[in-house]
C-alpha cells in the first residue's frame, strides 16, 4: 500500500486551503487528525487546513516568487537572463524581500519585451519603457524608482553596463511625513487588547520603536534582563542594533514567559514555529478600528510614534537616529516636523489680533 503523502493548493468553500492527500492508513489518519483546524472534505475526498505561512513550511511547500502565467509570457531566451539576475541577487545576499521585490519588477519588464532580447535594451529605450510606465500604467512615483532600481541591477550588476542609467531621469518622490499617535490615542488603542500575546506584542513594538518584522524575529535568547536591552539580529539591512528594554515590559514580559512558556521564537504562532508578521498586523488593525484611532496609521506607525515621542520629551535627535537604526539623519529628522516641540515656542500671528469672536 502506497502511504506517500501529498500536499496541494487549491481552494475549498471559497477558501485558500491545502489539501493533504493519501492511501487509506490509519496511522496516518491519526497522525493527520491531530494537525489544528484539519477538516475532512466529502466532495475532494481528503483532508485539508488552512493555507497559511506556517502550514507552508511545515509541509515544505515553496511560494513561487513569480506567477505561472508571468513565467509563460517570458520567452525562453529572457528567462536564462532571469536566472542569471535571480543568482546574481542570491550571491549579492540580498534579503528574500528585495530579491522578491526586484524580480516581480524585472519579470514586468521581460513579459512587455515579448521575444525581444532584455540584453538589446539601450537607454533610450529604457527610457521609453519608464515613460510607458508612467503614462500608460500609472505607475506610483516610488513603484517608479523600485522598477527602474531593479531594471538598473540587471545592467549594472549582471551585465556591467555601469554607465546606461545616466541619461534615465527619476520621478520626484513625494514628500509625506509620517502618521503619529497621539499620547492619549496610544492609550485608547492598548486599551483594546485583551489577548496577553497580542498585548506583549504590540506593546513591545511602540516600547522600542521596533518593525514588525522586528517583532516576530526576536529570539528568547535576544532579551538581556540584566542588562535591560533587547538585541535585534539582522534587522532591515543586515544590521544588529540593540534598544532599551522598558521595565514595564520587562515585567509584561515574564508574566508573558511564564505562561506561553516559548522555546526559540519568543512570540511563537498558533501552530507553533515563529510568529507571522502578516497576522501581528492584522492584530493591530483589529484594535485600531476598535479603539476608533485615525484610520491613515499602520502598524508601523508605532515607531513613528515612538521617535516622535522621543523628541517631544527632549531625546536628542543623534540618539533617536542610533535608536531606530536609520543610516541617514534626514530620515529621522523627519520626525523633528511632527513633534509639538517643534511647535511649542510658536505663537500665531492670529492671537495678537484685536478682534472679538
Amino acid at each position: 500500500m502506497n502511504t506517500g503523502v501529498t500536499f496541494e493548493l487549491g481552494e475549498h468553500r471559497n477558501k485558500k486551503v491545502i489539501f493533504i492527500r493519501f492511501d487509506y492508513d490509519q496511522k496516518l489518519i491519526e497522525r493527520v487528525k491531530k494537525l489544528i483546524g484539519v477538516k475532512w472534505s466529502q466532495s475532494q475526498k481528503c483532508w485539508y487546513v488552512t493555507d497559511n505561512k506556517e502550514y507552508r513550511k511545515k509541509f515544505g511547500i515553496k511560494q513561487k516568487e513569480l506567477t505561472l502565467e508571468q513565467e509563460l509570457k517570458i520567452s525562453v531566451e529572457n528567462q536564462q537572463a532571469l536566472k542569471r539576475y535571480k543568482e546574481t541577487l542570491i550571491l549579492k545576499g540580498y534579503s528574500p524581500k528585495t530579491l522578491q521585490t526586484y524580480t516581480n519588477e524585472f519579470a514586468s519588464l521581460l513579459v512587455s519585451l515579448k521575444s525581444k532580447p532584455v540584453e538589446s535594451m539601450d537607454s533610450e529605450r529604457l527610457r521609453s519603457y519608464f515613460l510607458y510606465c508612467f503614462n500608460s500604467l500609472k505607475l506610483s512615483e516610488n513603484t517608479i524608482h523600485s522598477r527602474i532600481n531593479a531594471v538598473k541591477f540587471f545592467f549594472e550588476q549582471v551585465l556591467r553596463r555601469e554607465k546606461l542609467f545616466l541619461e534615465i531621469p527619476r520621478p520626484k518622490k513625494p514628500h509625506l511625513l509620517p502618521n503619529v499617535l497621539a499620547i492619549s490615542e496610544i492609550e485608547r488603542l492598548f486599551a483594546t487588547l485583551e489577548n496577553l500575546k497580542h498585548k506583549t506584542m504590540i506593546y513591545l513594538a511602540y516600547s522600542a520603536g521596533m518593525r514588525v518584522s522586528e517583532v516576530v524575529d526576536i529570539k528568547v535568547s535576544h532579551i538581556h534582563s540584566a542588562r535591560m536591552v533587547i538585541n535585534l539580529k539582522a534587522a532591515k539591512g543586515k544590521k544588529d542594533r540593540t534598544v532599551k528594554l522598558s521595565a514595564g515590559i520587562l515585567e509584561l514580559l515574564r508574566k508573558y514567559y511564564s505562561i506561553y512558556k516559548p522555546k526559540e521564537w519568543l512570540f511563537e504562532g498558533q501552530y507553533g514555529g515563529q510568529y507571522s508578521s502578516r497576522s501581528l498586523q492584522a492584530v493591530f488593525q483589529k484594535a485600531k478600528i476598535l479603539s476608533k484611532v485615525s484610520p491613515n496609521v499602520s502598524f508601523h506607525s508605532l515607531r513613528h510614534s515612538y521617535a516622535t515621542h522621543l523628541h517631544e520629551r527632549g531625546t536628542d535627535i543623534k540618539l533617536i537616529q542610533e535608536l531606530l537604526g536609520h543610516n541617514d539623519i534626514k530620515t529621522t529628522l523627519r520626525y523633528t516636523h511632527v513633534s509639538n516641540r517643534t511647535l511649542e515656542g510658536v505663537n500665531s500671528p492670529f492671537d495678537d489680533l484685536n478682534i472679538k469672536n
